[in-house]
C-alpha cells in the first residue's frame, strides 16, 4: 500500500522554480531536487514523473507569477511611462536578485532543443509585447507618449531590453548601470 503524500504539490513546484532558477535545467539532479525540495526520490518520480516534467511545471509557474506581476504594474491610474518602466525593472529583477530571468535562462540553455521551454518562451514573449504595446497605445491616445511610433515596434524594442537587461543582471552588472539601461530604452517611447 503506497504511503499518502505528506507534501504540499503546489508549495513543492514553487520551491522547484527557485532550484531550477538558480542552477539551471541541465546542473540541477534529481539529488538536488530531493535534498531542496524534502521530497523523497519516490515522491519526486511518482508526482512529478520527471525531473523534466517537474521543470514544465516550474517554468509554467514562474511565468504566471510574472505574468500576475505585469498585469499589476501595468494596470491601474498613474502614468504609461513609469508603469513600463516600473514593469521592466520588474521583469528584469533589477536590484532583487542576480538570477536573470528563468525563461530568458532557459532558452539560452536549451535553446529550441526543448520543445515545452521554445514553446513556454514563446507565449511569455508574447503576452510581455502585448502588454507594452497595450501600455503603449494607452499612452499615445493620452497624449503622454510619443505619438506616431508603431507601438509593436516600440513593445518589440523594450521586450529586447528587459530580456538583455536580464542577461546583464545575471553576468553581475551593478543595478545601477541596469536602470540607466532600462531608462534610456523609455526615452523615445
Amino acid at each position: 500500500m503506497a504511503r499518502p503524500m505528506t507534501f504540499d504539490t503546489e508549495e513543492t513546484i514553487d520551491r522547484a522554480v527557485e532550484v531550477f532558477w538558480q542552477r539551471g535545467f541541465g546542473a540541477t539532479t534529481p539529488q538536488n531536487l530531493v535534498d531542496e525540495l524534502g521530497i523523497g526520490k519516490g515522491s519526486l518520480y511518482n508526482t512529478f514523473r520527471s525531473k523534466h516534467h517537474l521543470f514544465q511545471l516550474a517554468i509554467r509557474r514562474y511565468c504566471a507569477d510574472r505574468a500576475a506581476q505585469l498585469t499589476k504594474a501595468l494596470d491601474g491610474p498613474g502614468p504609461e511611462r513609469l508603469k513600463l518602466r516600473t514593469a521592466m525593472r520588474n521583469l528584469a529583477g533589477v536590484g532583487e536578485h542576480q538570477l536573470g530571468c528563468l525563461i530568458v535562462n532557459s532558452v539560452a540553455e536549451l535553446g529550441s532543443s526543448d520543445e515545452a521551454v521554445a514553446d513556454v518562451s514563446k507565449e511569455m514573449f508574447d503576452l510581455i509585447q502585448d502588454a507594452f504595446r497595450a501600455a503603449i497605445e494607452r499612452g499615445q491616445a493620452s497624449g503622454e507618449l510619443i505619438p506616431g511610433r508603431d507601438p509593436g515596434d516600440a513593445a518589440s524594442a523594450l521586450l529586447a531590453v528587459v530580456i538583455g537587461t536580464n542577461v546583464l543582471a545575471k553576468a553581475g552588472r551593478a543595478p545601477s548601470q541596469l536602470t540607466r539601461l532600462l531608462d534610456a530604452a523609455l526615452i523615445d517611447i
